[in-house]
């Protein structure tokens, strides 16, 4: 029987806000690809599910790997215990051993090999630290993230590296739609584009799937996905993943979304991280470069750091909305579920489930009822019936944000 493979998130990774608040890390998009999915890739195993916080215990999403307790978890079967933070390299494939066996990034501890009936020790599950290592030992080429500004600024190269090992194909474009450039541009069958559309592959390739549609006035540059039965509405597009269901429209550049999220009007995002379910209101603008050219500082759970990078946008929650002209500070955090508006700029950083406007006012909360409500509203509109555990879970997430 093949091994039972099961992600966990260390507490690093629980620290990944705006979005560990409402998801398991190895839900993030990394590149093309799930945090989740390039482990199994290199495995050939699939997830069964994580080890993460309580309160996402009802965590659930079309497709995603469940969240699972860990005193409940069997131990009949060997089990692969791998840090969702440690992202391996495409094209390897890894072995599953014997014995007790350590998986080694670098000279970082990622992953514990535990054979039927044993477990890694709890602190390797917390810190990736061990008081003995098993005399086994697996190496792996990869990338341990270690914040979470990285999954962005690493995006666009790693996209690169993804989208390479496409066929290279170029399919036949409609007329009036022109590609620039020598890279791949792949194309799924059902596609919509209209004429007035340009593709530039010079910078890395480009991918559209299932269910696209690229309307007329639209330029997006490589590398870039956009995911399944997403819109790109008129505008400029460079170094892009959208997610399915992504709505855009006007200048986006070096940005995730993990989808289900609209920005469908002008307005400048760039070099920032969008969770699901957003809602981005018509002018919502960020900074992602400070006036005097110093690095960008970010608030973590941990405090605020010294990112030393000098191009950081924001981080936009799942669930979060911004109002009409929303101007977005360098390095702004906007926790999940919060609902920002008003003439004034908000704070670098917005609690989950706020409610109100800029430094000026008092941010309120937003409340439980009224958040369900906009959620399930949301969901509706992209034909998602959320059902009553979605609710709960939900529910447990604006909780445990409000300091429950």
């Amino acid at each position: 029987m093949a091994p039972r493979l099961v992600l966990f998130d260390d507490e690093r990774a629980r620290q990944w806000e705006p979005f560990a608040l409402s998801r398991p890390a190895g839900e993030l998009l990394f590149g093309a690809l799930k945090l989740v999915e390039r482990v199994e890739e290199a495995l050939g195993l699939e997830c069964e599910g994580y080890l993460t916080s309580q309160h996402l215990s009802g965590y659930r999403e079309p497709g995603a790997r469940p969240v699972l307790e860990a005193k409940n978890l069997p131990r009949d079967r060997d089990t692969l215990f791998w840090c969702s933070r440690a992202a391996p390299e495409r094209g390897q494939r890894l072995e599953t051993p014997d014995g007790p066996t350590v998986y080694v990034m670098g000279k970082r501890l990622v992953a514990y090999f535990a054979p039927a009936g044993q477990e890694p020790e709890p602190g390797f599950l917390a810190n990736l630290e061990l008081g003995k290592a098993p005399p086994g030992q697996v190496s792996v080429s990869g990338r341990l993230l270690e914040w979470v500004w990285e999954l962005m600024l690493l995006s666009p190269a790693q996209l690169a590296d993804d989208l390479a090992a496409s066929d290279g194909s170029r399919p036949e474009m409609p007329e009036g739609v022109y590609v620039l450039g020598e890279n791949s541009l792949g194309v799924a069958p059902d596609v919509r584009i209209e004429p007035g559309t340009v593709f530039d592959v010079s910078a890395g390739p480009i991918r559209l799937d299932d269910g696209v549609y690229v309307r007329s006035g639209t330029r997006l540059a490589g590398p870039a996905l956009i995911g399944p039965h997403s819109r790109l509405l008129g505008g400029s597009f460079e170094a892009l993943v959208a997610g399915p269901y992504s709505y855009l429209r006007g200048e986006v550049s070096h940005t995730v979304f993990l989808g289900y999220s609209n920005k469908v009007h002008d307005g400048y995002l760039g070099h920032a991280y969008v969770g699901r379910w957003v809602n981005l209101g018509a002018l919502t603008t960020n900074s992602d470069l400070k006036n005097n050219y110093h690095s960008v500082r970010v608030w973590t759970p941990r405090g605020v750091r010294d990112t030393g990078e000098l191009k950081i946008g924001c981080f936009l929650g799942d669930h979060a909305k911004t109002g009409i002209g929303t101007l977005l500070s360098t390095g702004t955090v906007v926790g999940a579920g919060a609902n920002v508006y008003g003439s004034e700029m908000p704070p670098t950083y917005v609690p989950p489930f706020s409610w109100g406007g800029g430094e000026g006012a008092e941010l309120g909360e937003y409340r439980l009822d009224a958040f369900i409500e906009s959620a399930e509203l949301a969901m509706g509109r992209r034909g998602m019936e959320p059902e009553s555990q979605v609710r709960r879970y939900l529910e447990s997430c604006w909780r445990k944000g409000r300091g429950g």
